[in-house]
């Protein structure tokens, strides 16, 4: 099965592809490390890549387009993959397409704004260990204290809220048009985000009939 997973920051797009990975037998494609893994082994397109980052620029589409196919052209990509971090925009998801890149399933997450933005500004994370606490999930044993090394509780910067308002505005705006993109090829499934990880799984498998 050839998947990619559409939603907004912090829909669980990570959390579910690693257990549709394990459970179907399938890699998960972060574009972010293949990206670094080509550039490190200097294949030719990670080499192409490199010139980019080193001066400062965006990797451009067909670049990183190119570091997909490689990608996918190794033995473990041969029953299917997930593919994480990409499609971000139409224009990549048509240049997926004339490079021959075929998926049979784009599965959004559907969440409200108003619940990613609760579940991101109720997150801490420990500035010593980095442990992560939620004060209504997952809340410490003392107010703003690690339970793992007593250490102080903070909210990072991507958590706090004018930046997930800001990552989804983005989001909105050049993501979420992939939606009708691929509803008009017939291959646009969505599930509702549920209170639990596992009870997502459940609905993510019915919609895959897996």
């Amino acid at each position: 099965m050839k998947l990619i997973l559409l939603g907004a920051p912090g829909a669980g797009k990570g959390t579910q592809a690693e257990i549709l990975s394990r459970m179907l037998s399938i890699p998960t494609i972060s574009t972010g490390n293949i990206l670094r893994a080509a550039m490190k082994n200097g294949t030719p397109v990670g080499l192409q890549a490199k010139a980019y980052v080193e001066s400062g620029k965006l990797v451009p589409d067909d670049v990183i387009i190119g570091i997909v196919n490689e990608r996918l052209a190794e033995p473990d990509c041969k029953n299917g993959y997930i593919l994480d971090g990409m499609p971000r925009t139409i224009p990549q998801a048509e240049a997926l397409e004339q490079a021959g890149i075929d998926i049979d399933c784009a599965l959004s997450i559907e969440i409200a704004d108003e619940t990613i933005i609760e579940r991101m500004s109720g997150r801490r994370t420990c500035k010593d260990c980095s442990q992560t606490f939620h004060i209504v999930s997952n809340p410490p044993k003392v107010e703003g204290k690690c339970d793992f090394c007593g250490g102080e509780l903070t909210i990072r910067k991507d958590d706090a809220p004018e930046t997930v308002k800001a990552r989804l505005e983005t989001y909105h705006r050049e993501t979420e048009p992939l939606k009708a993109f691929y509803e008009s090829r017939g291959k646009l499934k969505s599930v509702e985000n549920q209170p639990t990880i596992e009870a997502t799984t459940e609905v993510i498998k019915a919609a895959l009939g897996i």
